[in-house]
């Protein structure tokens, strides 16, 4: 959180980071090892090692050297939000702040928060968030916290719009991402914007088909809201985008 971090430019990273990608390679060799004595753990190399292999694809479609996807899925969202740009918005879980930048960058009347749990699992810190707001050139209008996006410390109403990338059906500390994705609508004043990205298309995150949970969501005050795919990949799994305005 608050180790140095030197680079001249911009650096927003993966949600796999190399360090998750090392030691899963790791845990992978050791099973290989070990299962030459204990056969059953070749079950468990092979797990690790598709998880690996999962990863490590992904990881490249998401880089421009690949299918450049990350960006993409960046701008699909802010695309999706519609607001004016003038007041505050909220980037939950802003990973290495990505989002949050571009959105200041686009609206310089803005204030851009971005909160995320900030862990060690991500190729991503809070000091890499403000270098890369720096680098970007604004630091100024950009400001990044620690938080839990199922218990934000905001009051209600105090956005108005949110953005969220493929962060709501991470959040561990509750079990049904409807709560999350309630939460984050929570700090949305009436009137506000919102575009959260996420894989709503997935029962075992949301307890809901599409239409059902579209219509939990108008009941709790939401004037207009959609579902869209927001991608034709191979990662479209997670490619859904809810936005409309509260």
């Amino acid at each position: 959180m608050t180790s140095k971090v030197r680079q001249k430019g911009p650096r927003y990273g993966y949600r796999a980071s190399w360090k998750l990608l090392l030691a899963l390679g790791v845990i992978t060799f050791v099973l290989l090892a070990l299962s030459l004595v204990f056969i059953y753990l070749l079950v468990g190399a092979v797990i690790v090692l598709a998880e690996l292999v999962f990863l490590a694809y992904g990881r490249y479609q998401m880089s421009s050297k690949g299918g450049n996807i990350q960006v993409k899925l960046w701008d699909t969202l802010i695309e999706h939000l519609d607001w004016d740009g003038n007041g505050r918005v909220i980037d939950i879980g802003c990973g290495s702040g990505a989002v949050a930048v571009r959105i200041a960058k686009k609206y310089p009347s803005a204030q851009v928060v971005g909160v995320d749990y900030l862990g060690n699992m991500w190729e991503y810190s809070k000091a890499q968030c403000e270098q890369n707001a720096r680098a970007e050139g604004v630091n100024d209008q950009v400001s990044f916290q620690k938080g839990d996006a199922a218990k934000l410390s905001f009051e209600g109403g105090f956005f108005d719009a949110a953005v969220s990338n493929d962060t709501f059906h991470n959040v561990r500390s509750v079990k049904d991402k409807r709560d999350v994705l309630k939460e984050a609508l929570r700090v949305v004043r009436k009137g506000g914007a919102f575009a959260f990205q996420d894989a709503f298309m997935m029962k075992r995150y949301y307890h809901s088909e599409p239409n059902e949970l579209l219509s939990i969501i108008r009941s709790w005050g939401v004037e207009k809201v959609d579902i869209v795919m927001t991608m034709d990949s191979k990662l479209s799994i997670r490619a859904y985008l809810i936005w409309g305005t509260k």
